[in-house]
């Protein structure tokens, strides 16, 4: 009994490695055709996908600005601003996000919203994977297209249309760290018109946009 056990675990653990390696393998090509955050939108789903050489660089810039600004160092997890994170929560009891955008691509292909260890563990799994195998600007590419940019849309090239009218080709700085500021909450946050501590983290972002140009932080993505 416990032999025959221990082969349906093993075989259930290897069906799991390559399902998941498959889809990872699948989606470093064909573009991802939905998520489980998009199927469960009670708002429905507006996307279209576009590759990294049609989404202006301001929004590359402008998310690795506010989001991960050791994007290009780390090999998916910037374990400094995780030990800075669980040193606050352990302080003042505040818990402070420390994904990198390699994990929250992750997440966002693969798995489901909200928090827990359980699922963080997966979040790991992949985000180990899609970083060996994507690479940095497959990574950006995806984040870019499966990102929530507001409700019910999803996506550089649908938010651009959104809140801009045009394409996201040929986003300002302005647009783009308006739209990166958005990420985080983006049913709740304006982005068109945002005021009080909105507007000075979107004024922030565009002043970091040059630091990020000036330092090269944004340069595996183009290598």
């Amino acid at each position: 009994m416990a032999l025959t056990l221990a082969r349906l675990v093993a075989k259930i653990i290897a069906g799991f490695i390559a399902l998941t390696l498959l889809l990872v393998l699948a989606f470093k090509w064909i573009p991802v055709p939905v998520t489980a955050t998009m199927v469960m939108d009670e708002h429905g789903i507006t996307k279209d996908w576009e590759t990294l050489a049609n989404i202006d660089p301001n929004l590359v810039h402008a998310v690795i600005a506010a989001e991960d600004s050791k994007f290009c160092e780390h090999s998916g997890f910037d374990t400094e601003a995780i030990e800075q994170a669980l040193a606050e929560r352990e302080e003042t009891g505040r818990v402070r996000g420390a994904s990198t955008i390699s994990q929250q691509t992750a997440k966002n292909v693969f798995l489901w919203q909200g928090g827990g260890w359980f699922r963080k563990a997966f979040e790991a799994w992949f985000t180990f994977w899609i970083e060996l195998v994507w690479g940095k600007a497959r990574i950006m590419e995806v984040y870019l297209n499966v990102a929530e940019t507001g409700i019910g849309t999803y996506g550089a090239e649908a938010g651009a249309q959104r809140y801009f009218g045009h394409s996201a080709a040929r986003l300002t700085p302005d647009e783009a760290s308006r739209m990166a500021a958005a990420l985080p909450s983006p049913k709740k946050r304006e982005v068109r018109n945002p005021g009080g501590w909105l507007a000075r983290h979107g004024n922030s972002i565009e002043r970091r946009i040059v630091i990020v140009k000036r330092d090269g932080l944004a340069a595996c993505v183009y290598e």
